[in-house]
């Protein structure tokens, strides 16, 4: 598991679809695959001003397509599952 704590966030920053796509990228080279820990400092990142915009969703639905080609544990699976209705992604 990554320690997300050295993840860095731009609390000034609008959409963080940028910062989605950068910290997934070191979220995947740190095991492969995505914990319940990394998933929701994911959807943090994208909900830290209240909503997930198209540009994050779209970010966050090649992370989820990316995830689930991997070995997931189930709770992380049905949690994707959940955010993916939740907001259309």
């Amino acid at each position: 598991m990554m320690d997300t704590n050295e993840l860095e966030i731009d609390p000034d920053h609008g959409s963080s679809y940028l910062e989605l796509a950068y910290s997934s990228i070191k979220i995947f080279a740190n095991d492969g695959t995505v914990d319940m820990a990394e998933l929701n400092f994911l959807l943090g990142l994208a909900l830290k001003d209240g909503k997930i915009d198209d540009d994050e969703r779209r970010v966050l639905g090649r992370i989820f397509e990316h995830a689930e080609k991997t070995s997931l544990g189930r709770m992380v699976r049905s949690r994707i599952q959940e955010v993916r209705r939740k907001h259309s992604i």
